[in-house]
This record gives structure tokens, sequence and C-alpha cells, in this order.
């Protein structure tokens, strides 16, 4: 069973600390811009592979510190990523940053971490994320590109549309609860309908 607790993390408003600059932290890096493009990046390598340093590219968030990694490099932060070559120095960050009661991501060691970077699927204010429970990435990058493929960009124009329904809405918290849930519940049932519709089509 998955006993993982899902968040949101405004990480633009947070500081993050990633170790590594080979393919793995690149990787990481990509995760975190694709879904959080002002991400507040502090990046600590000994060398930094070119598809690294082309993605940190004029990213005002994302600073650069060549140099290996120490612990003063903690302070400050609020997040850690370890995603270097060498499992001791993985582990030696992931020890210091939990003396410092630091949220720690240790790369491909699931025992070692507090998160884990899961699939994610943006569709303008709709975020969904996926989780494996550490066991399968690549079973989390191909429901994303599931995802990605069967909800259609309209439906942030369906977000917005609730969002200004519900701002007209007057009377306490169970009312409007109750309202949005009679709105999204019609919804649903209307899309269930066109989809039996089309399967109807298809058999014909």
């Amino acid at each position: 069973m998955n006993h993982l607790y899902p968040i949101f993390l405004k990480v633009h408003e947070l500081n993050l600390l990633l170790i590594g600059g080979g393919f793995v932290a690149t990787e990481k890096l990509e995760f975190l811009l694709k879904s959080s493009p002002e991400a507040q990046v502090t990046v600590v390598s000994k060398f930094f592979r070119p598809e690294f340093l082309e993605l940190a590219e004029g990213k005002e968030s994302v600073t650069l510190i060549e140099d290996a990694y120490h612990e003063k490099y903690l302070g400050g932060k609020h997040i850690v990523i370890a995603a270097t070559d060498d499992k001791t120095v993985n582990r030696q960050i992931r020890n210091e940053a939990k003396e410092r009661f630091l949220l720690v991501n240790v790369a491909d060691t699931p025992e070692l971490c507090d998160f884990y970077l899961g699939g994610i699927v943006t569709k303008g204010n709709l975020k969904i994320a996926i989780s494996t429970n550490g066991k399968s990435p690549t079973t989390a990058k191909r429901l994303r590109q599931l995802l990605e493929e069967v909800l259609p960009e309209e439906i942030d124009d369906l977000l917005e549309n609730l969002n200004a329904y519900r701002a007209t809405l007057k009377g306490d918290f169970e009312y409007k609860v109750k309202a949005m849930n009679e709105v999204t519940e019609e919804l649903v049932r209307r899309e269930a309908r066109l989809e039996r519709q089309d399967l109807k089509s298809c058999k014909l």
C-alpha cells in the first residue's frame, strides 16, 4: 500500500539544493523546471554536463557553484536533492541534511528519501501528481504521457469557469460545497453520456 501523502510545494518560494551536475542531476533539474519554471535552485557540483549547463542557461532562479559538496551548502535550504555519482557522498549529504531536519531526496535510493519526484501532468491550473511509491519511475512516466494525451487543453477553461461561478455563490462554506458538487456532478454525467454515445457509434 502506498502510504505517501502528496503535497504541492511553492518551490519558487523555497530554497532547494541540488548536488550533482551529471546525467541524473540534469534529469532532476529538468523535472523541477518543467513543473516550476521559477524554482529557486542552488546547484553544487565539481563538473556540469553540457546538457545541464544548457538547461540552466538564462535561468535567474538557478545558481551554479562549481565545487565539491560541503555541509556549509546546506545552510538556508529547505529541500535537498543528492544526485552525485558517488553513493558514499550521497549518503553523507543525506545524513548531514537530516541533522538539520531538512527534506531529502537521494537519487535512485528510495530507502534514503523523505519524498519522491513522481510523474506530473500539468494542464494550465490543473496539476496531477503520480506516485508508484518509488517502485517504478518508468510506470509513472508512462501514466503521465497517457494523461497528457487524454486530458484536453480546454480543461483549464473549465477550471476558470468553475472558479468564476464559485465566486458568485452566496452563503456559508457548506452551501458552496453542495452547489459546486451539484454542478460538477452534472458535468461528469454529461461526459459519461457522451462517451457512451461515442462507443455506440463505434459499434455501428
